[in-house]
C-alpha cells in the first residue's frame, strides 16, 4: 500500500530513535512532498487562458461579421451610386456631343468670319498704302468690318428664320399631300382613259388580224390555183402541207427539181402578195420542217431536229434567192415531235414527213 501511494510514505516509514535517524526521515519526507496541487493550478490557469482566447475569437467573429454586413450594404449603395453616375455620364456625353457639334459649327462660322476679316484687313492695308485719297474707302471697309462682327448675332436670327421656314415647308408638304391625293384621283381617271385606249388598240389589232386573214385567204386561194393538183400537197386548216418526197430526196435537205418548180410558183405568189399587203401589217410565211419517227444518223445530220431544220432553211433560202424579202420568212424545225398521224406504219410515216407553210402575223 505504501508503494502504491507515495503521498503517504511518511506514515509507513519506521520511526527512528536517533537524531540521525530523525534527519533521514525528515529528508525523506521533503523529497516525497506531493506535486498534484501545483499541476491542478497550472491546468486551471491554462483552461482560463483558452476560455479567454475563445471569448476573444467569438467577439472578433461577431465584430467581423457585422463589419462585413456593413461593407455589403455600403457596397450596394456604391453600386447604386455608380449606376446613377453612369447614367449621368451618358447624358453628359450626349450633351457634350451636341455642344461639340455646335462648337464645330460656331468654329466654322468664326473661321469664315476670320477669313473675311483677314481679307478686309488686307484690303484696308492695301488701301492705306495708296494714300490719303483712299480714306473714304478705308472708312467704308472699317464699316464693313464692323458689320461682319455682328454676323454672329445675325446667325442666331437666321436660325430662328430657318425654323420658321421649316414650319412653312411642313405646311407646304401638307398642301402637296392634298395635291397628290387629287392627282391620284386624276390618275384613276387617266387609267380609265388608258383602258379605253387599250380597247381601241385591241379593236385596231383585231381589224389588222382580219385584214391579214383576208389576205391569207386570198393567198391560199391563189396557191390552190397556181400549185399543181397533186395528192401529196394538202390543205390542213390554215396551212399548206407538202409531203417531203415532193421536195426532197429521202434523208436529204436539198430541193429536187420538182420541189424547185413548186417553190418557184410559191415565190411568185409571195412577191405579188408583198406588193398587196400594206406595209404596216406585220406578216411572215412560216416554213415548218417535220420528220417521221425513224432516227437518222449521218455525217450531215446527227438527229431529226437537224434534218427538219435543214429542210425548212433550204426552202427559205430558195425563196430568198427567188426574190422574196427575208423579213417575211421564218424557218422552224420540229423533228418527229409534231406528227399528223400516230403509229409506225409506212403510210403514217409518209404523212408525217412534210413541209408546212403558214401565213401568220409576226
Amino acid at each position: 500500500m505504501c508503494r502504491r501511494r507515495r503521498l503517504f510514505a511518511g506514515a509507513c516509514a519506521p520511526r527512528a530513535r536517533s537524531k540521525h535517524g530523525q534527519r533521514i526521515v525528515a529528508q525523506a519526507r521533503h523529497e516525497d512532498a506531493p506535486y498534484w496541487p501545483g499541476f491542478v493550478d497550472a491546468m486551471a490557469q491554462l483552461l482560463l487562458v483558452i476560455t479567454f482566447l475563445l471569448s476573444v475569437f467569438m467577439v472578433a467573429q461577431f465584430l467581423l461579421a457585422r463589419e462585413i454586413s456593413g461593407q455589403d450594404s455600403a457596397l450596394g449603395q456604391l453600386r447604386s451610386q455608380i449606376a446613377e453616375l453612369t447614367e449621368l455620364l451618358a447624358l453628359e456625353k450626349s450633351a457634350k456631343k451636341d455642344i461639340e457639334a455646335t462648337l464645330v459649327a460656331l468654329s466654322d462660322d468664326f473661321n469664315a468670319e476670320k477669313a473675311k476679316n483677314a481679307d478686309l484687313l488686307a484690303s484696308l492695308s492695301s488701301e492705306s498704302q495708296r494714300g490719303t485719297a483712299a480714306g473714304t474707302t478705308i472708312s467704308g471697309l472699317q464699316t464693313a468690318l464692323d458689320k461682319e462682327k455682328t454676323l454672329s448675332a445675325e446667325a442666331l436670327a437666321k436660325v430662328e428664320l430657318l425654323n420658321q421656314q421649316i414650319a412653312a415647308l411642313r405646311r407646304q408638304i401638307g398642301q402637296l399631300n392634298d395635291i397628290l391625293t387629287d392627282a391620284e384621283a386624276r390618275n384613276k381617271s387617266s387609267e380609265a382613259q388608258i383602258a379605253d385606249l387599250g380597247k381601241r388598240l385591241n379593236s385596231a389589232l383585231a381589224q389588222r388580224v382580219q385584214e391579214l386573214s383576208r389576205y391569207r385567204s386570198e393567198f391560199f386561194g391563189r396557191l390552190r390555183q397556181i400549185l399543181s393538183q397533186r395528192s401529196d400537197i394538202l390543205v390542213v386548216g390554215d396551212r399548206f402541207v407538202f409531203q417531203s418526197e415532193v421536195l426532197f430526196p429521202k434523208g436529204a435537205a436539198d430541193l429536187n427539181a420538182a420541189g424547185q418548180s413548186e417553190m418557184t410558183k410559191l415565190a411568185d405568189a409571195l412577191k405579188q402578195l408583198e406588193t398587196e399587203i400594206p406595209a404596216d401589217i406585220a406578216w411572215v410565211l412560216r416554213v415548218d420542217g417535220h420528220t417521221d419517227s425513224d432516227p437518222i444518223l449521218s455525217a450531215q445530220f446527227k438527229s431529226n431536229w437537224e434534218l427538219s431544220s435543214g429542210r425548212a432553211i433550204a426552202v427559205v433560202n430558195f425563196l430568198i434567192a427567188k426574190g422574196v424579202s427575208p423579213k417575211h420568212l421564218v424557218a422552224a424545225g420540229f423533228g418527229e415531235f409534231q406528227p399528223l398521224e400516230q403509229g409506225s406504219t409506212e403510210d403514217a410515216k409518209s404523212q408525217n414527213r412534210r413541209i408546212e407553210l403558214k401565213l401568220t402575223e409576226r
